[in-house]
């Protein structure tokens, strides 16, 4: 039972907050489309189309939380993102912000 709830709260805050979760696994090291994909997939249980993922990722970009950079691998060319100061600021408040929440809820 508390095992399906921490799958429940997980996919619940990756449905929700998937622009943050997105950013953290670039923060944490800098990727591709297709990984990011398969990382919030593995992490979460919930399938992430490609629909929702690309336009998500040109969002971050627009906002300036990101950068993009081709990369060619072989004979296959990869979009690397980054994660700019203002992507890691962005995260930094957001946690600052879902602590700070939490514990006036409490």
């Amino acid at each position: 039972m508390e095992e399906n709830l921490k799958k429940e709260i997980v996919q619940h805050i990756t449905k929700n907050l998937l622009d943050i979760q997105i950013l953290r696994l670039i923060d944490k090291q800098p990727t591709w489309g297709y990984k990011i994909k398969k990382q919030i997939e593995s992490f979460s249980g919930l399938k992430i189309r490609h629909g929702t993922l690309y336009p998500l990722l040109r969002k971050l970009e627009n906002k300036g939380l990101i950068t993009s950079q081709k990369q060619q691998l072989g004979k296959r060319t990869r979009k690397i993102y980054t994660t700019t100061e203002k992507g890691k600021l962005y995260i930094k408040m957001c946690y600052k912000m879902l602590v700070k929440q939490m514990q006036d809820k409490m």
